[in-house]
């Protein structure tokens, strides 16, 4: 799976992959602000990865200008009540403190949206402002009785994400332009099953276009409207 926007790719998490992902995962600049912090083994990698290669989890490498410099991931996903828990890291120094955290959120959140409009939650360390400014402003709200709790549930709805975007939603459209959300499900995704997972909750308010491509791929094309 491909989802694209601006100048930014996910790429479905394959095992070639994990071995660089480990890497980051235990660098200090990355699992200060995890809750787990213990070292991860190339052995743990394997087991966590066989875990989560499924359809109840998706992860996603993160790409911008050619360069691998992150991960991000909806998991648990529920396909019934239409729900997951978000998360994201940025690895890359050059880009953690710029714009691209933050549009890689609601690239995720607009891909929940056009999904059926997933329910998604996230965890953030208490002390961790930087992650928690940026969430709210795409829509997370911390979730009740969370105040005191160290490792913080966030909540986002359709609802949320809508309302509080808008400003971020209009800025990046002033600067990149109105470019759709392309999301490519490849022949792995149809083998998988999670291709019909998706197809049968796309929202076709927000479908634009649908191309079929070589391979048994197919690519779909999303807007969401500003005034939505």
């Amino acid at each position: 799976m491909i989802i694209k926007r601006y100048d930014i790719k996910f790429t479905s998490l394959k095992e070639e992959d994990i071995e660089l992902v480990r890497k980051w995962r235990n660098d200090p600049i990355v699992y200060e602000f995890m809750e787990f912090r213990d070292h991860i083994t190339p052995e743990m990698q394997k087991g966590w990865f066989a875990k989560i290669d499924n359809n109840e989890n998706l992860y996603f490498v993160i790409e911008y200008d050619g360069k691998k410099i992150g991960l991000i991931n909806g998991k648990n996903v529920n396909w019934e009540d239409m729900s997951m828990e978000g998360g994201i890291f940025i690895w890359d120094l050059d880009y953690i403190n710029t714009q691209v955290p933050i549009t890689c959120t609601m690239i995720m959140a607009e891909m929940g949206l056009v999904m059926g409009g997933l329910k998604t939650s996230a965890h953030i360390l208490k002390d961790n402002e930087r992650a928690k400014r940026y969430n709210r402003m795409v829509g997370f709200e911390l979730a009740e009785g969370q105040e005191d709790v160290e490792n913080q549930l966030y909540v986002m709805t359709k609802e949320s994400y809508l309302k509080k975007s808008h400003k971020l939603r209009r800025a990046f459209y002033m600067i990149y332009g109105r470019k759709p959300i392309e999301l490519t499900l490849e022949k792995r995704d149809y083998d998988k099953g999670i291709a019909q997972l998706i197809e049968n909750n796309i929202d076709m308010d927000y479908l634009v276009e649908t191309t079929e491509l070589e391979g048994g791929n197919k690519c779909y094309y999303f807007e969401i409207e500003l005034y939505d």
